[in-house]
């Protein structure tokens, strides 16, 4: 067996397992609305929480969390070198954003992001989180403070993880993706009409 074939598969798991975006999964189990079609459109945890169902919200959180740390614990078990520990980070996270199982129509990456760094290096998790929550509770404006947390991880992996490159590589990556994933958003910050953490998304007329 060729010596980059565990790690590959490593990586291609990441993807599929990425790809399981549990707005859609758990919307369906619990008779909702697509979130897809409602709010901002988009299938993750925020928008779930317009519906004004919070535990669907805290559900789907936790899932798209959780899936990326499985992952990446397993490839640190594992014991893959930082290039091949790096893709499985930025895999399970472009899985999330373009699923295989979902048309491609993902989230935007804020809970698989977070578990992802949470699970390199916890301390990196923290701190990338802490940025997070004092945004959120400044603006309550939860895209804002997944840009400015965004900005923040690869800093805070350059100072916490030095002469890992491979890794603050991966971080850098899923930062840009990320930002990149808020376009919209940004657009609607600038307009003023961005809407905040718990607003419920308007009917459709």
């Amino acid at each position: 067996m060729p010596p980059y074939a565990l790690p590959l598969a490593f990586v291609i798991a990441a993807y599929l397992v990425g790809s399981l975006s549990f707005a859609v999964i758990v919307s369906r189990a619990m008779k909702m609305a697509d979130p897809r079609s409602y709010g901002s459109g988009n299938p993750g945890a925020t928008n779930v929480l317009r519906s004004g169902k919070k535990l669907a919200a805290v559900l789907t959180l936790l899932g798209d969390t959780l899936k990326a740390v499985v992952v990446v614990l397993a490839a640190k078990l594992a014991d893959l070198p930082d290039p091949w520990l790096a893709a499985v980070a930025v895999a399970v996270t472009v899985g999330h954003m373009w699923p295989v199982f979902f048309r491609f129509l993902g989230g935007k990456g804020v809970a698989t992001a977070a578990g992802v760094l949470l699970t390199l290096d916890w301390r990196l998790g923290l701190a990338t989180l802490a940025v997070w929550l004092v945004m959120a509770a400044a603006t309550r404006i939860s895209s804002l403070a997944a840009i400015v947390a965004a900005v923040a991880a690869p800093i805070a992996c350059h100072l916490l993880l030095p002469g890992r490159p491979a890794l603050f590589g991966a971080v850098l990556l899923i930062a840009a993706l990320l930002i990149q994933r808020h376009k919209r958003n940004l657009l609607n910050l600038l307009a003023g009409t961005e809407g905040k953490i718990g607003e419920k998304a308007k009917a459709e007329e």
